[in-house]
């Protein structure tokens, strides 16, 4: 029996929330980097953070390299905690991921809402790429093209040994990963990307509307890989309308 509370992070409990969200991280990251959208959405939409094993407070644990297998362990863990109508937020590799966990949630019997992915192409949509072969010095150079670590960390030898072991097993399940078909969702899809994003093309991230029987939308933002940084009140407004409330009127 898997520990729901060693996944999901709830900084802003809403015990009352209309929905719930589940967050999912990009290759490295953790949940934290969701606590700014938990308490702009809090209190409606409760936000369900997950954090991976192998960082920070789960440092010790062994990591997953595989998206096929965190699937299986994020939709075990989320499954409980899910008690209200709700909906599957993903960045970069947590967009993949969103979609495997909530193809195993539907097959349950407990389809989201909708399915925000945001800053990845479609599963179908495959590279070859091989990032999580490089030497650390490749593996650093990737993340400072990609824009979305902490510059501090590049200066910091201790930290930047403590993260790249978590960042390579990341990448070495986003980049292994296969599309092998299977059922298309049943829920809506809104897509979300920059337009200078290096990791997916306007085409690659169109071909996510292929994946699903509900609604495709796609929405694109000015920025690389990490514009949901920069656009963070737009997308957070985005969310909010589109699970049936105007954060902007709130806040």
């Amino acid at each position: 029996m898997i520990d729901t509370d060693s996944w999901i992070r709830r900084f802003f409990p809403s015990p009352r929330a209309e929905f719930q969200l589940i967050c999912l991280p990009h290759a490295g990251g953790s949940a934290p980097f969701y606590r700014p959208v938990a308490q702009a959405l809090s209190p409606r939409v409760e936000a369900l953070a997950v954090q991976y094993p192998g960082r920070q407070d789960r440092r010790h644990e062994p990591m997953i390299d595989s998206i096929g297998e965190l699937a299986d362990r994020v939709a075990e863990a989320v499954r409980p905690a899910v008690d209200r109508p709700f909906a599957i937020f993903g960045h970069s590799m947590g967009a993949t991921l969103a979609y495997e966990v909530g193809v195993r949630l539907e097959a349950t019997g407990h389809r989201p809402e909708r399915l925000f992915v945001s800053g990845r192409r479609a599963p179908s949509a495959h590279r070859d790429e091989r990032v999580h072969l490089s030497d650390d010095a490749g593996l650093i150079a990737e993340l400072r093209t990609l824009a979305g670590t902490d510059q501090r960390v590049f200066g910091d030898d201790e930290l930047l040994r403590m993260v790249l072991p978590a960042i390579r097993n990341d990448y070495r399940a986003a980049e292994t990963y296969r599309h092998t078909g299977g059922p298309r969702l049943g829920c809506p899809v809104l897509a979300l990307t920059g337009d200078r994003d290096p990791k997916a093309t306007h085409d690659e991230v169109a071909a996510w509307r292929t994946h699903t029987d509900g609604d495709f939308e796609l929405k694109t933002y000015p920025g690389g890989h990490f514009y949901l940084v920069e656009h963070a009140a737009d997308v957070i407004r985005v969310i909010d309308g589109r699970l049936g409330g105007p954060v902007a009127a709130r806040r």
